[in-house]
């Protein structure tokens, strides 16, 4: 009966062992490479994971969150408020310009790194975005806590700004 309760416990560390390696792995293959980007003017879809939610893609309704509203009275040119909000949020801004933004995400035990990309649109006055990580196929729900968060941060800044011509 010890035998086997010694082995039982050395197999079930071994499971562990190997599991928790495993997740160094994936991180460590999560910091190659870059964020999709924009493909013909919009964000990539999101792949066929749990690890993805885009606003692009209403179709897709497993991925799919409502974009983020740009209030009329606030001018376009937001991004580096934009920017301003990823960091506080603790990411790393990788690519910007005409309106776009991609940013990375490093989880703190495995260091995974998720692509985190806005796109704005100056017609629908809504920005798009799109949080997926590089690797694996879930995330316990990060990338949507995520997009909330920075829809949350967003609107409380919309709300203080000083004046309704706000201007980052």
């Amino acid at each position: 009966m010890k035998t086997a309760i010694i082995i039982l416990a050395s197999v079930v560390a071994a499971l562990i062992a190997a599991f928790i390696i495993w997740f160094f792995i994936l991180g460590i293959m999560s910091k190659s490479g870059k964020g999709p980007g924009l493909i013909n003017g919009t964000l990539s879809r999101c792949p066929n994971t749990t690890n993805c939610v885009c606003s692009e893609y209403k179709d897709d309704v497993s991925h799919y969150l409502d974009p983020i509203a740009i209030p009329q009275n606030i001018k376009l040119d937001t991004l580096p408020m934009l920017e301003d909000i990823i960091r506080y949020m603790g990411g790393t801004i990788q690519t910007e310009g005409n309106n776009y933004l991609a940013a990375t995400f490093t989880s703190r035990i495995f260091r995974f790194v998720d692509d985190f990309e806005i796109r704005i649109d100056p017609v629908q006055k809504v920005i798009h975005v799109r949080s997926a990580s590089r690797a694996g196929r879930g995330d316990m729900g990060v990338n949507k806590k995520r997009f909330e968060l920075f829809r949350k941060l967003y609107n409380q800044r919309i709300s203080e700004a000083p004046n309704p011509e706000w201007n980052a």
